[in-house]
């Protein structure tokens, strides 16, 4: 199983994230991952660079593979997302992956649009993959549906197209992106809800790898841990049904319940015995993934990349 590092933007300057890349690769990692937001989830982490400016700069400077989870259609139009996706690809290739998904409010509200449903956002982000494919296979493009696209066509592409990977967290969705996705994203830890999602996903004739993204806090105490997962990543507490339609930080923290250590504990792998949190993570792979994207919570992102290189990485190795 590749292990990869997921770079916050939500939580750190780019620049900073580019240093910690940077540490990341030095330290073992095989890959990297982020997200693309333009609002943090909550007013603690206070940050949220431009996701696409960073990853030119990461793939630049690294030699890892890396990729974005991203939801084009309303915040950013499908024919720009895909002459971003072409370029990178055209720069660094074999090199990067997008992983499309239906998007939240939280980053999508500011064009002023209606923030649609979800069975709407599917409609949406089903003719987003379709455009994009055409307009990456080189295709001259007109689209008057869910997203509009008027003769359009992209003059620089790569020899051959990235793939564009389905995000999803649920099985009904994870079946759904099986349709046209060249791969699946998720997120969590539990074990039988994670292999759910895969079952989902490969029964549906889903191919390509699977990768999930892993909330841990990595602490010298489990109190540190549990007080870093609380400071951090409170909306994690949020209920699932609300999250994809809250439009603003101050949304999360007043709906987040940090005390609540349960909830806390669902949302995020908390604890203090590197090997214990390999052990977990490394049934990951039993669950069908190919590849495990981790990503420490906490602002004392150096420490954890420095124990991850010490302890976490070879424990995760040696067990995969």
């Amino acid at each position: 199983m590749r292990i990869g590092f997921h770079a916050s933007h939500e939580q750190f300057p780019p620049s900073t994230l580019l240093s910690l890349v940077h540490q990341a690769e030095a330290a073992g990692f095989d890959a990297a991952m982020c997200s693309d937001h333009f609002a943090p989830w909550g007013l603690a982490q206070a940050q949220s660079g431009y996701s696409w400016s960073w990853l030119a700069a990461a793939l630049a400077t690294t030699s890892l593979r890396i990729g974005v989870v991203t939801a084009p259609g309303q915040r950013m139009h499908t024919a720009v997302a895909a002459q971003a996706v072409a370029t990178l690809e055209e720069m660094f290739p074999g090199r990067f992956w997008a992983a499309l998904g239906s998007g939240e409010a939280l980053n999508e509200h500011i064009t002023g649009d209606a923030w649609p449903a979800k069975a709407d956002r599917e409609t949406r982000l089903r003719a987003v993959v379709d455009v994009m494919r055409r307009l990456l296979a080189g295709e001259r493009v007109d689209h008057d549906g869910a997203v509009r696209v008027h003769d359009a066509r992209l003059w620089t592409r790569p020899a051959e197209p990235p793939p564009l990977l389905g995000a999803a967290v649920s099985r009904e969705t994870a079946e759904w992106v099986a349709g046209w996705a060249d791969g699946l994203v998720t997120v969590g830890h539990d074990p039988e809800a994670l292999r759910r999602v895969v079952e989902a996903y490969r029964d549906a004739g889903g191919r390509g790898p699977c990768a999930v993204q892993v909330h841990v806090a990595l602490g010298a105490t489990e109190d540190e841990a549990l007080g870093v997962a609380a400071a951090q990543w409170r909306q994690a507490t949020v209920p699932g049904h609300v999250m994809w339609d809250l439009e603003q930080p101050e949304d999360f923290d007043a709906r987040s319940h940090p005390g609540d250590d349960e909830a806390l504990r669902a949302g995020v792998l908390i604890g203090a015995d590197a090997d214990a949190m390999a052990a977990r993570v490394a049934e990951l792979a039993g669950c069908g993934f190919d590849e495990a994207y981790l990503h420490h919570v906490g602002v004392d992102q150096s420490v954890f990349i420095a124990r991850a290189g010490d302890e976490l990485l070879p424990a995760l190795r040696r067990r995969t």
